[in-house]
């Protein structure tokens, strides 16, 4: 059995989204900053009139930051009740991917990627199509109740 998925670029790896979990995907044109909120956490956007928190993905997975381009997208995920927006450098494929080409990935790279991989897939024309974990956004601080800031000490400055 396969499903549908998208394809996003971010830096150098794509990663495949079941299209079950797109709400919608759309050019990156900016996005409200949040004060205190942490790097990867690009801001806020305006989606079907709900507020979404839109984190960069290239910031989160320790890559070097980029101006948006053209070809950034914003793909907005559904998860349960939760709108999430996730920065990505470029997406544009939907692809069928038989559930069995999806194998659990090598133990140093289920460790170094902090959990955020959770299966690798071998399409014919490219070597590996990693598959991001649902839990990502719960790891980088979205909770079902909201957004949750990063504990700071009293002697860190605020902003």
């Amino acid at each position: 059995m396969s499903s549908l998925h998208v394809i996003c670029k971010v830096g150098d790896s794509e990663y495949a989204i079941p299209a079950l979990d797109v709400y919608q995907m759309e050019a990156f044109t900016g996005a409200t900053p949040v004060p205190g909120a942490p790097p990867y956490v690009t801001g806020l956007v305006q989606v079907r009139s709900q507020i979404v928190p839109v984190l960069d993905l290239r910031l989160r997975f320790g890559l070097e930051p980029q101006p948006p381009t053209l070809e950034s997208r914003i793909v907005v995920l559904k998860l349960g009740e939760r709108l999430i927006g996730i920065l990505v450098d470029s997406a544009r494929e939907v692809q069928n991917i038989a559930a069995d080409l999806f194998k659990i990935p090598p133990g140093v790279v289920a460790v170094q990627s902090a959990g955020f991989i959770k299966s690798i897939a071998q399409l014919k024309d490219r070597i590996v199509n990693p598959r991001i974990n649902r839990n990502v956004l719960d790891a980088v601080g979205c909770r079902p109740n909201g957004w949750v800031p990063e504990k700071r000490n009293a002697d860190q400055p605020q902003g």
